[in-house]
């Protein structure tokens, strides 16, 4: 059927922006033919024509986390009517999904509620493609502020308003093989990983570990593999007493701490020389060894709990990342729900705040799956504590540190592919540490001088 283009939203002062710009584009482009006049895209991008009755909802869920989604929305559906009542679309991760929610809010048809990174939301937000989310939007559906982790909800708001409504906190965490650590006199009469916190304390379990395995005792990925490295360096750096952002005034100054950096990659390097730490390997080899005894650590998202549990016979456990220096701090991000900006009547609203309301209230499903609740009546339900290894680093969203805000910031950025390109490089031994700093000062250089595009 023939699409007829929809006019660009234009930013609330009227003027004519880089967006508007994009707008335009966004409107252009809707003349290529797409699958299906009712497909989510078709309607997200194209503008065309959906059930009104429909709640139309985008996310970037694969693997595990896709199908344990998919069963919330199924509970949402069996509230509301069966499968028409809710059109679904999962779209492949990281810039790609942004920017299709980006050019569908600017094209004035954008799903009524999609997932988004908190690190993610923000540079929406700035771009104007988000509506806040007030206090009577929350009471109107029984919720407040003081059902959520605070850390998340404190890290969300922004210009003092709520841009998304944390769903979790999937923080950086600590696996480790029961069998290899407990033969290296490091599992207690729990059954637990014994307390590790300190520098000296964990390096003499990785000396100890890496006698039992006679090769590496931690795996951290690194070949192919960017956002890990610089999720490992942003724990560690966190830290480290009065650290510096790493970038700051939404991206437009690199103001790294270079004496706290040098002190993360110089330890990185150190524990590769000594054999402690691996030099190179990819994602799935990295954590392949540790579940087959190989090594005894592995520090990954907790997301791949859902791995680890496939594993016959592995004996695992999982915790929070160790304190090694002045203060408990672990690289984090929360998944969060964002209403896009868009026309809605006092009834829609109030049925696309009931949609969020709903699926929060199936957070133990999202909770098995590895990451931490960011509702508080699930955070704090005897199910939840009961819950295990999940339960066990529960604590890691209290410490969480959340990456700097800029507008090539956040989960799977530019930012992230750039740094923690040169971070891999480092622990690789291929490259110094100032020659990776000076490598990232002189790539997000770029970046630091450009404004947002939206």
């Amino acid at each position: 059927m023939p699409i007829r283009p929809t006019p660009p939203v234009q930013p609330r002062g009227g003027s004519f922006t880089r967006r508007s710009l994009l707008a335009a584009g966004a409107a252009a482009a809707t003349v290529l033919p797409l699958a299906a006049c009712s497909s989510p895209l078709a309607a997200g991008i194209a503008g065309a024509p959906l059930n009104p009755e429909t709640l139309v909802f985008w996310n970037l869920f694969g693997g595990g986390d896709g199908a344990r989604m998919q069963q919330m929305e199924a509970g949402y559906a069996k509230q509301h009517g069966g499968p028409s009542s809710i059109q679904a679309t999962t779209f492949a991760w990281g810039n790609p999904y942004y920017s299709k929610v980006t050019l569908a809010t600017v094209g004035n048809k954008p799903p009524d509620v999609a997932i988004a990174h908190l690190t993610r939301a923000k540079p929406l937000w700035d771009g104007d493609l988000l509506d806040p989310i007030t206090s009577d939007d929350l009471a109107s559906v029984g919720l407040s502020a003081s059902d959520f982790n605070q850390k998340a909800w404190t890290a969300q708001k922004t210009d003092g308003k709520n841009i998304c409504i944390p769903l979790d906190t999937h923080p950086f965490v600590l696996f480790y093989n029961v069998d290899v650590c407990r033969k290296a006199g490091l599992i207690d009469s729990d059954g637990k990983l014994k307390d590790l916190s300190g520098l000296d304390t964990f390096e003499a379990a990785l000396a100890a570990v890496s006698k039992v395995t006679g090769g590496v005792a931690l795996n951290v990925a690194n070949v192919s593999e960017v956002a890990t490295p610089w999720r490992f360096f942003w724990t560690m750096y966190n830290q480290i007493k009065g650290v510096t952002p790493f970038i700051s005034d939404g991206g437009s100054k690199l103001t790294v701490d270079e004496d706290a950096y040098d002190t993360v990659t110089s330890m990185t390097q150190k524990w590769v020389k000594n054999g402690w730490l691996n030099k190179g390997l990819d994602y799935a080899t990295a954590e392949t060894l540790m579940f087959t005894g190989k090594a005894g650590f592995f520090m990954q998202g907790e997301w791949e709990i859902s791995t680890a549990q496939s594993i016959k016979g592995l004996k695992f456990g999982m915790t929070t990342i160790p304190q090694l220096f002045d203060k408990p701090a672990t690289q984090a991000d929360s998944h969060t729900f964002i209403l896009p900006r868009k026309d809605r009547t006092p009834e829609q609203r109030k049925a696309h705040m009931l949609f969020i309301k709903q699926m929060l209230e199936q957070s133990m499903t999202w909770a098995e799956g590895g990451h931490v609740p960011a509702y508080m009546p699930t955070f704090d339900s005897t199910a939840y504590k009961k819950l295990e290894p999940q339960s066990d680093y529960a604590s890691a969203a209290e410490s969480a540190v959340f990456d700097d805000p800029a507008w090539y910031g956040g989960s799977g950025s530019t930012f992230e592919n750039t740094v923690g390109a040169q971070l891999a490089l480092v622990q690789q031994g291929s490259s110094s540490p100032a020659a990776a700093l000076s490598a990232i000062k002189s790539q997000l250089s770029t970046y630091l001088n450009t404004p947002s595009p939206l």
